[in-house]
C-alpha cells in the first residue's frame, strides 16, 4: 500500500492505492488538491518509446544489453520501453531485432519491461539522417515481414516521400504497428498521404524532419495540422520551449521520448551510438562534427523540465505514461486504475523520485 496524491484516471485524490500480484486492487481516498497538503506524489511510471540506450550500453551491441539499459532507466522512473535500433546493414539489424524479440519475452531483475522493438531505421531518407549512420534503405514488404516475425516491432519510423513506402505504411499499420514519419524530407502532402495510409505519428517531432514554414509547411506543419500523437524530446536542447508549447497546443496526446544514448546516467566522455561513436558533454551528445546525437535525458529529468515551464503536473505526467500507453493500445499500464499494472513512480515535493514499482515490485528506493 502506498499513500500520498494519487493521480487516478479521474484526477487527484489524497488517500492509497492497493496492489497485490503486480496489479493496483484499490484506490482509497477523497478527491484533494495536492496543492493543499504536503504528501508524495504517486504517479503512473514512465513509459519511453524511444531508448537507443542508457548505463554505459548500447542497444545495438545486442546480448545483454537492453537489461543494463532497463535497469538504468528504472531508476529514474521509466517502468516500461522500447528498445529502439539504429539504421544499420541489414544481417546486422536482423540479428539485433532477433535478440530483442527473446528479451522482451522477461524481464531483467530490477529492470523496466521491455515491451518491444521501435525500428528506427532503416527506411529513412538518407538526405536527412541526423545522427543516423549512412545505411539507410528502401523498404520491402518482404523484408519487413521478416522483422515482424523476429520481435514485437510495435514502433517503425519511415520517410514516406521514398517510393513504395505508402504501400508498406499501409501494411505494417494493418497489422498494428505504430508507423512514425520522420528522418524525412518529406512535403506537408506526402506526410498527410501517409497518415491517410494508417501512419500514426512523427518522430521526435522537428528533429530530422522537413521544417515549418508558411509558404511550405513541410513534415512539421502536417503533425501541427493532423496529427493525434507524435514523440517529442524534451531536454531544451532538441527543441525550444516556444517550440513545445506550440506543439503541445496543436497535438492533443504530445507523448515524451527521451531518445537517450549509451550516455545516459554516465559522465561525460566517449560513448557509442549504433556503429558510431559520440561525445557527452555540456548535457548533450554529439557526432564529431556537432550534430545533436540522441540525448542523456532520462524520463524523471524530462518531468521536471516540463514542470519548470509551467506545465501542470497532471498534465507532464499524461505525456510520459498514459499518452505512449494509449498510443500502443495498452489499457493495463500508463494509469493508476484497478486493474492496471502497478506501474508506480513516488516523487516528492521537489519532484525528485523516490521510488519506483515495476508491475508491483519495488525497485528503486531514494534515501529522503
Amino acid at each position: 500500500m502506498l499513500k500520498g496524491n494519487i493521480l487516478t484516471t479521474d484526477g487527484w485524490i489524497h488517500g492509497s492505492v492497493h496492489v497485490e500480484n503486480g496489479r493496483v486492487t484499490a484506490l482509497e481516498g477523497h478527491i484533494a488538491d495536492p496543492s493543499t497538503n504536503d504528501a508524495p506524489f504517486i504517479l503512473p511510471g514512465f513509459i519511453d518509446l524511444h531508448v537507443h540506450g542508457g548505463g554505459g550500453r548500447d542497444i545495438m551491441e545486442g546480448g545483454d544489453a537492453a537489461d543494463t539499459v532497463a535497469r538504468e532507466h528504472a531508476k529514474h522512473g521509466t517502468t516500461s520501453l522500447l528498445a529502439t535500433t539504429m539504421t544499420a546493414p541489414r544481417d546486422e539489424l536482423m540479428d539485433v531485432v532477433a535478440g530483442l524479440g527473446e528479451t522482451a519475452k522477461r524481464r531483467a531483475a530490477n529492470g523496466a519491461r521491455v515491451l518491444g522493438v521501435h525500428l528506427e531505421g532503416p527506411y529513412i531518407n538518407p538526405g536527412k539522417l541526423g545522427a543516423q549512420p549512412d545505411a539507410a534503405a528502401v523498404a520491402v514488404r518482404d523484408e519487413v515481414l521478416k522483422f515482424l516475425a523476429l520481435a514485437p516491432i510495435r514502433v517503425v519510423t519511415i520517410a514516406p516521400e521514398i517510393s513504395g513506402h505508402l504501400e508498406v505504411i499501409a501494411e505494417m499499420a494493418a497489422r498494428g504497428v505504430r508507423v512514425q514519419l520522420g528522418h524525412s524530407l518529406g512535403t506537408y502532402d506526402d506526410a498527410v498521404n501517409a497518415l491517410k495510409h494508417g501512419a500514426r505519428g512523427f518522430t521526435h517531432l522537428f528533429n530530422a524532419m522537413s521544417p515549418l514554414h508558411h509558404r511550405d509547411p513541410g513534415m512539421v506543419g502536417a503533425a501541427l495540422a493532423h496529427a493525434e500523437y507524435a514523440e517529442l524530446i524534451p531536454d531544451l536542447l532538441h527543441v525550444h520551449p516556444g517550440a513545445i508549447r506550440a506543439a503541445m497546443r496543436a497535438i492533443p496526446r504530445l507523448y515524451v521520448v527521451t531518445d537517450s544514448t549509451s550516455a545516459a546516467g554516465m559522465p561525460d566522455g566517449e560513448y557509442r551510438l549504433g556503429s558510431q561513436h559520440v561525445t557527452k558533454c555540456m548535457g548533450g551528445v554529439r557526432l564529431a562534427d556537432g550534430t545533436l546525437a540522441g540525448s542523456t535525458l532520462t524520463m524523471d529529468q524530462a518531468l521536471r523540465n516540463l514542470v519548470s515551464l509551467g506545465i501542470p503536473l497532471a498534465d507532464v505526467s499524461n505525456r510520459l505514461s498514459r499518452y505512449p500507453a494509449d498510443y500502443l493500445g495498452l489499457e493495463d499500464r500508463g494509469r493508476i486504475a484497478r486493474g492496471a499494472w502497478a506501474d508506480l513512480v513516488v516523487l516528492d515535493r521537489d519532484f525528485a523520485l523516490t521510488a519506483t514499482y515495476v508491475e508491483g515490485e519495488s525497485l528503486v528506493e531514494y534515501a529522503q
